[in-house]
């Protein structure tokens, strides 16, 4: 299948300091103490957990669909990743899921029976087992 890269690179102090996290084909995301603790505008790792998990799951559930014979038109998705203070320091403590789908013919309990199967078999959703995952689905 292949191997997919990103590095990232972190200069000064933790409290100071700027880094940028950069996918191995995309562009630069920067990121600071402000940006990831303290509510300033910009990205962070978290951000970018988010993306990853709402760029698999909506590919995912594109094919999933495909596979039940049904035509998906769209499906978009977010993920919000929650960051807490936790015993050590901080974690991921869960992630919503929230998918939006165009899929003309499909039934409701299909989808979403197909939408929750797809939230444990994506790649990214595997990755991150070890973090709560919920998902509201809807169709529009």
């Amino acid at each position: 299948m292949g191997t997919s890269k990103a590095s990232a690179r972190w200069e000064g102090s933790l409290k100071e300091g700027r880094g940028n996290m950069k996918p191995e084909n995309g562009g630069e995301v920067p990121f600071s103490l402000g940006t990831r603790f303290e509510g300033q505008k910009g990205s962070n790792p978290e951000e970018m957990i988010g993306a990853a998990l709402a760029g698999c799951y909506s590919m995912a559930l594109t094919g999933a669909l495909g596979r039940a014979g049904l035509s998906p038109q769209s499906v978009s998705t977010t993920a919000a990743v929650v960051l807490d203070k936790v015993e050590g320091g901080f974690g991921i403590t869960r992630i919503e899921l929230e998918t939006v789908a165009k899929v003309p013919g499909v039934e409701a309990a299909q989808f979403q029976t197909i939408a929750e199967e797809t939230k444990k078999t994506c790649p990214v959703s595997k990755a991150l087992a070890g973090t709560s995952i919920s998902l509201r689905a809807r169709l529009e």
